[in-house]
């Protein structure tokens, strides 16, 4: 399993080196639509409006929709106060119960929209200034389908936010090192586009529509079940999107249990496998600490050959994802982080598998 790991990550790594550096000059020609779906994020909003506002992009060429998700708070309040700027509201009026509001509330939005592009983000983010245009820039010069790119938390307020951030880079790195390789496992909702004719050719959310999650990677999965030539990664720092971290452990394991729950929808085999190679690496590490503090040190020394290893083999992969985000001062947690990764994969990749978990104040599965 350390052999299958660690090529597992060399060849990630190799994915990532395949991607070029995006600059680009390239005049964006065609209609964008922004969706956002928001639920209880007073807190936020009105800085991710603005953020999107104060785009350079031509104005013509921009729609932003916002759906507020049944919110209870001040949100639609506060994105209605941006309707003499063009921003649009939709309210979700749903009687009857689902278990993805996120993905009604996009398809929705997507129905009514104008643009033939769609880009996804989340109400609770920033971007720079060319973030618009990098990304259509390249979704245009590039003739994608899809194109997924860079989130990155920041920010932190704490050191287990700083941890989140390193680890979401990994996680971002897996998301574009396989796009890279030509076999797309994952993406992220809060930087996504794809086209609108698209959409409707794979019939929107239809087959993942029971799940709450799973309106980025699923649908990524479908469209590249059809055309995973037509996908690409936009890896540059103009493209990227910033969001926080979760504050609380109990917030993160939601999250990621979140996250885990669409596992069980993968119909590609190669990234079923890539799932599997990683959790079964965790487990048979964190089975050998156990065995070694309770009935021979032999396994604990095999254990910690395995943590060197893995250590090492993580650092190639993520060093120049830190690089990348200009982060590389968050490269001295990742001794903690790699050892606190064995604990925390074999238990999100269970129970992210069974139950439900709380997301927006709802209990979904």
């Amino acid at each position: 399993m350390a052999i299958a790991y660690v090529a597992l990550v060399l060849y990630m790594r190799k994915g990532w080196f395949e991607i070029p550096t995006i600059i680009s000059n390239y005049q964006p020609t065609k209609r964008v639509s922004i969706i956002i779906a928001a639920r209880n994020e007073e807190e936020g909003i009105a800085r991710t409006i603005e953020s999107v506002l104060q785009q350079d992009f031509p104005s013509e060429l921009l729609e932003l929709i916002i759906i507020d998700d049944h919110s209870t708070d001040n949100t639609s309040n506060i994105v209605l106060s941006y309707a003499d700027r063009g921003v649009q509201l939709l309210q979700l009026n749903e009687s009857n119960k689902l278990n993805s509001y996120k993905k009604l509330a996009i398809a929705k939005a997507i129905d009514i929209c104008t643009g033939s592009i769609i880009i996804t983000t989340d109400a609770d983010c920033r971007m720079g200034k060319n973030w618009l245009r990098t990304v259509v820039s390249y979704f245009e010069t590039q003739d994608l389908f899809l194109l997924s790119s860079p989130v990155i938390y920041s920010e932190e307020k704490s050191y287990f936010e700083r941890i989140q951030t390193l680890e979401f880079l990994y996680l971002i790195g897996l998301g574009a090192a396989g796009i890279g390789n030509k076999n797309p496992t994952t993406c992220n909702g809060a930087n996504l586009a794809y086209r609108k004719d698209i959409f409707f050719e794979m019939g929107g959310f239809t087959g993942i529509d029971e799940l709450a999650s799973g309106d980025d990677e699923l649908f990524l999965h479908k469209v590249a079940e059809k055309y995973p030539h037509k996908i690409g990664f936009c890896k540059s720092t103009e493209a990227v999107v910033y969001t926080d971290a979760k504050p609380t452990l109990a917030s993160f394991i939601s999250q990621r249990k979140r996250w885990a729950s669409k596992s069980t929808k993968y119909k590609n085999k190669a990234v079923v496998a890539l799932g599997i190679t990683i959790w079964l690496f965790n487990f048979c590490m964190l089975t050998c600490f156990v065995l070694g503090l309770f009935y021979h040190y032999d396994y604990l020394f095999t254990f910690l050959v395995l943590l060197v290893i893995k250590m090492i083999v993580e650092y190639l992969f993520i060093q120049p994802l830190a690089k990348f985000a200009n982060r590389e001062e968050l490269m001295r947690y990742l001794p903690f982080l790699s050892a606190l990764h064995i604990i925390y994969l074999v238990y999100i990749g269970i129970l992210g598998n069974i139950g439900k978990y709380d997301w927006k104040g709802r209990q979904v599965k």
